[in-house]
């Protein structure tokens, strides 16, 4: 048995100003952490050309990925580890720390002073460890408001927190947009004056109400579950990168040794975590109906909408803001700023849907924003790939009325289910699937839009750079380029032709040509149709992942909270039986 030691300052019963500073702190917090791991996306092109190097050669994938992906990567991974060390040692002293050094590492990222590929890795190291500090904010915040707040009221904290969470990876978009053409160094130091205010607040202010647990560090759960996961992730990441003669590579021994190798270290996990008599995580919490099925949920919905943001960025910047008078090197701005009803919606839907499920409970909300996901991802289908903007940007605001819906009511039906001395691993286990399945989804949602290009893309490609006079050879080199090449350099703000041909090709064509291939119509009207047949393919499966997750968000039950003074005999936080056995010991459905 582990012992239960109340924390310095611990009451059962917190004050009303408190709550509110909780959610004011936390909320900045997971704000911050997620409008880092967006804000890069848009600044990329600034960034590359600050250090100087170009990140579509060959050579230099790695670094465009690992810029993209790393800081997702590790912040996926250690959220459950780091909820569990909240459980263990105090939820605020692990949140404080993370504040501490998430500002720390954001500093580092400004002051590189070297320039190419040293540059570009020591830039990935940082990102890797500024995502360490996310980590530790993402995984404590949840918990700490559960504890904050009385249970009434938790629907509407949580809401306000994870909406921001959402809205902050879009906010980052524009963010980044802005700043990136001034200095590409000002994304990461915006993020350090507020971090230092943020660190001190939170040291000054915050105080332990939970229960600690003491208990010892399962490191063979820990390590599994750690490697297991990077490996699934690396493997999904390189799944979409060309090999050998191969537009994707799938089938490479090292994608294909990543996902059975971290799949298998996945399953070990899950047995180690059965024996252990203190394990990082206690698998017996997925008998809880309203966790297991609102986490489930939280991996299906992550999975529809991870990838949405990709495919709505290459969406515009290669085909729609070209074809509208916008520069190639303007369109990542434009992008996010065309792309803010979906924030909007985020914003709206949250906070209210939160609120209304502390009354109603998470199901109707939950389920019928999932539904009204699927929905929009249907109509998105129906859209010309040059659209009306009116429309297109109705549709995303009903996408991001409905994702709102589904986010904040799920994640409090999941915080509201979990023992309070299980809520800082049972948060984490939470973002690890919301975070994971934005890898995933990014795996299958280019892999899906890949396949689609590749069936016409090369001979669209190949016919219309010999009706402009590129010589055959030339032409034939750029059709046959894999297609993630076009999609890598639209999503950079890059003119795709212009790097499948390269400046000695076209200088050596009439300036009419030259004129028509390098400007903004040729490359998007090309690519339009072979565009919207894979586009059609990812919104088809965002569809179908929304709509199981609406079942299983419905699956989750009525309204639950977990009490351990539900019924005499109910378990208390000082009993190890109460996961172990039989859960029906303490469950009840109100």
């Amino acid at each position: 048995m582990t012992d239960s030691v109340p924390l310095p300052g611990a009451t059962a019963n917190p004050d009303d100003r408190y709550k509110w500073l909780v959610l004011s702190n936390t909320t900045l917090g997971v704000l911050m952490a997620t409008i880092d791991s967006s804000i890069m996306l848009i600044a990329l092109p600034d960034i590359f050309r600050g250090i100087g190097i170009n990140p579509l050669l060959p050579g230099n994938t790695f670094y465009l990925l690992w810029m993209i992906l790393s800081f997702l990567v590790v912040s996926s991974v250690l959220v459950v580890s780091l909820g569990r060390l909240g459980d263990m040692y105090g939820r605020v002293k692990m949140y404080n720390l993370g504040f501490a050094v998430y500002t720390f590492f954001s500093l580092l990222l400004t002051v590189t002073w070297m320039s190419g590929t040293a540059a570009a890795l020591w830039l990935v190291i940082m990102r890797v460890f500024q995502g360490v500090g996310a980590a530790f904010l993402i995984a404590n915040s949840s918990a700490i408001l559960t504890d904050a707040f009385p249970e009434g009221q938790r629907g509407m904290a949580l809401g306000i927190n994870q909406v921001a969470g959402i809205s902050g990876s879009f906010i980052g978009l524009v963010l980044g947009g802005i700043l990136g053409p001034i200095q590409w160094r000002l994304i990461f130091l915006v993020s350090v004056p507020i971090g230092l205010f943020a660190t001190i607040w939170a040291y000054r202010n915050l105080r332990e109400v939970a229960v600690r647990r003491h208990g010892t560090i399962d490191w063979p759960g820990n390590v599994t579950f750690a490697v297991g996961l990077i490996a699934v992730m690396v493997g999904i990441t390189y799944g979409i990168q060309p090999y050998g003669g191969h537009t994707m590579g799938w089938t490479s021994p090292l994608v294909m040794g990543c996902l059975i190798g971290g799949a298998s270290l996945l399953i070990a996990f899950c047995l180690i975590e059965t024996r252990v008599a203190d394990p990082m995580f206690r698998l017996g919490l997925f008998k809880i109906r309203a966790f297991s099925a609102g986490s489930l949920s939280t991996l299906l919905a992550g999975i529809g909408r991870g990838g949405l943001m990709f495919m709505l960025i290459i969406w515009l910047q290669g085909i729609w803001l070209p074809l509208h008078g916008y520069d190639f090197a303007r369109t990542p701005l434009w992008a996010g700023i065309y792309m803010l009803p979906l924030t909007a919606g985020f914003l709206i839907a949250g906070p209210v849907s939160g609120i209304l499920s502390d009354r109603f409970g998470s199901r109707p909300f939950a389920t019928g924003g999932m539904l009204a996901a699927a929905a929009s991802f249907a109509l998105l289908e129906l859209l010309p790939v040059n659209f009306p903007y009116l429309g297109f940007a109705a549709l995303l605001l009903f996408n991001g009325l409905a994702m709102g819906a589904f986010a904040a009511p799920n994640r409090a039906g999941v915080m509201n289910s979990l023992p309070a001395q299980h809520r800082g691993v049972g948060s984490g286990m939470n973002s690890t699937f919301q975070n994971s399945a934005q890898v995933l989804s990014i795996g299958i949602f280019f892999t899906l839009m890949i396949i689609g290009l590749s069936s016409t893309l090369p001979g669209a490609l190949y016919s219309g750079l010999l009706a402009h006079g590129v010589p055959a050879a030339a032409a034939r080199r750029a059709a046959e380029l894999p297609p993630v090449t076009s999609l890598f350099a639209a999503f950079l703000g890059y003119s795709p032709i212009q790097h499948l041909l390269g400046a000695p090709v076209l200088a050596h064509l009439s300036l009419a040509d030259r004129t028509t291939l390098s400007g903004r119509g040729f490359f998007p009207s090309l690519i339009s149709k072979p565009f919207r047949n894979g586009l059609h393919a990812a919104f088809d499966f965002a569809v179908l992942a929304c709509l199981v997750a609406a079942g299983a968000s419905w699956l989750r039950g009525g309204k639950y909270i977990y009490s351990d003074t539900a019924r005499p005999g109910a378990a208390t936080p000082d009993r190890e039986s109460e996961l172990a056995l039989d859960p029906a010991a303490i469950l009840s459905e109100a």
